[in-house]
């Protein structure tokens, strides 16, 4: 053999971009040479397909070995010795691509939406070999290996070729589900970084380790679809929002694994009467305190709780009672754990190079860069990942105010302007119209959801309109409004009526969602029955009244996990829900009135199907400051559709109050917060109210005190 050359030193070296050109078969001179890098191996022959071993000459003792094939031919194994181990293996050396040439071109344009079905492990058969094929992009990598359980986390053992635009691939023949592995990476600058876990890994292993596991995600279990009409925006939608990990404990504080939670959480949420579960974010993190807002692994259910398929059954079960099933979507940042995305080819690839734009200071987290193609085309796949293989039937995309703005939470002179000199994100708003577009394109009965805590407009609005093109958006200045209201002692409210009449200025702006979410249950806010005003009778009856007055106010509806029940204490994401408090009789009231506020809105079209259009509301008492006392009338596309409802906010009882209704006859008091089977004083209507002539039709009603009552007119 001839002295060695630049690229069989670069192999040793380990700084070859693309190992083919010098390992596996290669004609020369009209025969087949064949090179195999094999360290720690004291012998290799190469094994024709008839069975006929040629010994391979060890040209370097790291284990570099050659020789020629005698009959030429480029189908062989290889034979290695390592000590008294002797093993057959499969030359990833000999194997084609696993790109394709129009997937590169996809790829480099950003137009790959299906990026998960070639990037990331997938197993696959390649000329009649099982193995697995590896796919990373790298662009700025001097080289990449795959380690693993099948190479003995060798980083030697399987650099891979560089192709395209800094997308680098290998097909490990005999790689299984399963195996555990990572990218090793030398930077541009021979800097070796630590081991990466797959951005596009479908499993990880449980943290805090965490290395990716290959997984056949195109063997995963679909999960039945949910009814096509369950997002629509003249339907009910009445959202459970749970933090897996905590909704319900084992005996001994151990988490619900996603079977145990596939069978008891659709059947108590649908017993509910709730319409759709939204789960806190379930993609792979490693730290239980960010709730998953933190995420490493976003193609990976989390493995605290089970495996892929465990989730889709989970999915599946929520399906099968009816019930949709949105997650919270994390697209604008994430934590700089040394095995995620952050420099992760030793560049800033992800996140922006500038700290100035590329890190959030409330948080400590990396920011995206939206102006790069290859992660937009990253975030877009992974949302249509969620929608296409576990049939999500919706994204909550958190923190969206902090990607509209290039100075959020940020002091004057550390943020970078765009280029006409404003605080706008430019690439951040094209990359979430492009991201509304794709998923109402691809999957018109999902839907997105916003928490956007600013002004901003039209961010449930088309897209073509000049809008970000959100389904719906958290309606959060009717809930701090609201809460700081309701959290005044009934004396002082008179003062700041204006708190709940305000949000009906803005309330058919946008497709709203009234969230009483996670955030107003932690971080010393206290639960929502903590900020409640009063002693205990009139605090519970203050939630009662809150309850109703939320579910007869426009807009679709979420309750976090507890709150129906009305947990006394905030939210420990370290333990179950206190559903011990379900032993005394107002907690259970509380948790009776949710189920019968949510059977009620989803019963009573008046109550939903004109949510999100002003034609569904009219005010009908707006000035009584004094007494606490607001009512007003949601409508129905039928004439006869009709709901009143009123809410008191003191804690006196009003006799002969008149309200003017718009149609003559018996109203049927069908919900009354202040009932007995509540926990309340049982003071109401007795069961309907006819209306007398005086300015028209008028109901003289009895308003409980600190009560919501709901009245429908007699068909």
């Amino acid at each position: 053999m001839k002295e060695l050359t630049a690229e069989a030193y670069a192999i040793l070296e380990g700084r070859h971009s693309d190992p083919f050109q010098y390992l596996g078969p290669h004609a020369e001179g009209g025969r087949t040479v064949v090179r195999a890098f094999l360290p720690e191996a004291q012998k290799v022959d190469a094994i024709d397909p008839h069975g006929e071993a040629t010994a391979l000459t060890r040209i370097h003792e790291d284990g570099l070995f050659a020789g020629f094939l005698p009959n030429g031919s480029t189908t062989y194994q290889l034979r290695a010795r390592f000590g008294e181990t002797v093993v057959d293996l499969d030359d990833p050396y000999r194997f084609p691509p696993v790109l394709t040439d129009y997937d590169l071109y996809l790829l480099g344009e950003g137009t790959h939406q299906r990026l998960y079905e070639k990037l990331g492990a997938h197993p696959m058969v390649l000329e009649g070999v099982p193995g697995v094929g590896f796919v990373v992009l790298a662009p700025n990598a001097q080289r990449v290996s795959v380690v693993g359980d099948f190479n003995l986390w060798n980083p030697r053992r399987h650099p891979m070729r560089v192709r395209g635009l800094g997308y680098w691939e290998l097909f490990i023949p005999h790689a299984l589900p399963g195996d555990r592995y990572k990218f090793s990476i030398f930077s541009r600058q021979g800097q070796h970084l630590p081991l990466k876990s797959d951005p596009l890994a479908f499993a990880a292993e449980v943290r805090p380790s965490t290395a990716s596991i290959v997984f056949d995600e195109e063997r995963l279990p679909r999960p039945h679809r949910a009814a096509a009409n369950i997002n629509s925006l003249n339907g009910p939608v009445s959202i459970y929002e749970v933090h897996l990990g905590s909704w319900r404990r084992k005996g001994h504080n151990e988490w619900l694994t996603y079977r145990d939670l596939a069978e008891q959480l659709p059947r108590y949420a649908h017993d509910m009467g709730f319409t759709h579960l939204e789960f806190l974010p379930v993609s792979e993190h490693p730290f239980d305190g960010s709730w998953g807002y933190q995420p490493t692994g976003l193609f990976a259910p989390t493995s605290r709780f089970g495996s892929p398929d465990d989730f889709a059954a989970l999915v599946d079960a929520c399906h099968r009672e009816g019930l949709g099933v949105w997650l919270d979507w994390v697209p604008g940042h994430f934590p700089d754990d040394p095995h995620g995305l952050g420099q992760f080819d030793g560049t800033a690839l992800y996140e922006h190079a500038n700290p100035l734009q590329g890190r959030h200071l409330d948080w400590g987290t990396l920011i995206y860069n939206y102006g790069r193609t290859e992660v937009v085309n990253f975030l877009i796949s992974n949302a249509l990942f969620w929608l296409d293989r576990y049939a999500v039937d919706g994204l909550r995309v958190d923190a969206v105010a902090s990607m509209l703005y290039l100075d959020y939470s940020r002091p004057a002179g550390e943020w970078v302007p765009n280029r006409f000199g404003g605080r706008e994100n430019l690439e951040a708003i094209a990359f979430l119209r492009r991201f509304n577009t794709e998923v109402f394109g691809q999957f018109p009965h999902a839907t997105t959801a916003a928490e956007e805590s600013t002004a901003w407009p039209q961010v449930s609005r088309p897209v073509e309109y000049g809008g970000l093109g959100f389904g719906y958006k958290w309606n959060m200045g009717w809930m701090h409004d609201t809460l700081k209201y309701i959290g005044k002692e009934p004396i002082h409210r008179q003062h700041h009526h204006g708190d709940i009449l305000f949000g009906l200025h803005y309330a058919f702006s946008e497709n709203f969602i009234l969230p009483l979410s996670h955030d107003e249950v932690v971080h010393g806010k206290r639960s929502i029955l903590g900020r409640m005003p009063g002693d205990d009778w009139q605090r519970f009856a203050n939630l009662r009244a809150y309850y109703g007055f939320m579910f007869g106010h426009p807009g679709k509806k979420l309750l976090f996990m507890g709150c129906e029940f009305a947990q006394s204490n905030e939210w420990n994401h370290d333990q179950s829900l206190d559903w011990h408090l379900l032993q005394y009789n107002p907690h259970r009231g509380v948790q009776s009135l949710v189920r019968d506020l949510n059977w009620l809105y989803r019963e009573t079209p008046a109550l939903h199907e004109l949510d999100c259009d002003p034609s569904g509301f009219e005010w009908l008492v707006t000035d009584d400051a004094q007494g606490n006392v607001f009512a007003w009338l949601r409508k129905g596309r039928d004439e006869r559709a009709r709901c009143l409802i009123v809410t008191n906010f003191s804690p006196n009882v009003y006799y002969n109050y008149i309200v003017h209704v718009p149609l003559a006859g018996a109203w049927r008091e069908v919900l009354n917060t202040d009932s007995s089977h509540y926990g309340g004083s049982n003071v109401g209507n007795v069961g309907e109210v006819r209306t007398l002539e005086g300015m028209g039709p008028e109901l003289r009603l009895t308003i409980p005190p600190l009560a919501t009552i709901f009245l429908v007119p007699e068909s």
